[in-house]
């Protein structure tokens, strides 16, 4: 493919976006109830570990919307920008995390890519050693409503660079 090709697949893929569902119009009730799963589910973590871990869900995802709004969310939280470009090679790169993210990313990875073989026993119990019970749950929760969102925003076709929420 060449470059004018590219440009040409990219502004369809841009304008075929705009023609889907507007999915908090459509369907506000159940909007408004995962924006308040996701806020309750942010309660009580560190906001930068809140990023790293939506992050990592919208890189497995592909999706480029909530990767986009997130690394933005994550520079105003005060993270730099090497550690936002390791988060998708985080295992090659573990210097530039600590092991509790270490252990919030295997955890994020496994749930998210659960199909493929679960959430392993040593995985989960890696969490489990640095997270107490109710932050653990918080955790899950995260992780389950960033892959929501990422769900979301691929079937409604969500461009990225064009944060809705401001």
């Amino acid at each position: 493919m060449d470059i004018d090709s590219d440009i040409a697949t990219a502004i369809v893929t841009a304008e075929d976006a705009r023609t889907r569902l507007d999915f908090a119009k459509a369907a506000p009730k159940v909007f408004r109830a995962i924006v308040g799963f996701d806020a309750a589910a942010r309660e009580g973590l560190d906001p930068a570990l809140v990023e790293l871990i939506q992050i990592r869900a919208s890189h497995l995802n592909h999706c480029a919307y909530c990767l986009h709004m997130h690394t933005n969310d994550a520079r105003k939280a005060g993270e730099n920008e090497d550690r936002l470009h390791m988060v998708a090679v985080w295992r090659e790169a573990r210097h530039f995390f600590t092991e509790k993210e270490q252990a919030a990313l295997a955890l994020t990875e496994a749930v998210t890519l659960v199909a493929d073989g679960g959430v392993p026993d040593d995985v989960y119990a890696r969490a489990a050693a640095h997270f107490d019970d109710q932050e653990l749950a918080h955790v899950l929760s995260l992780i389950l409503t960033i892959n929501t969102w990422n769900r979301v925003a691929l079937a409604t076709g969500k461009v990225a660079g064009t944060d809705e929420r401001r």
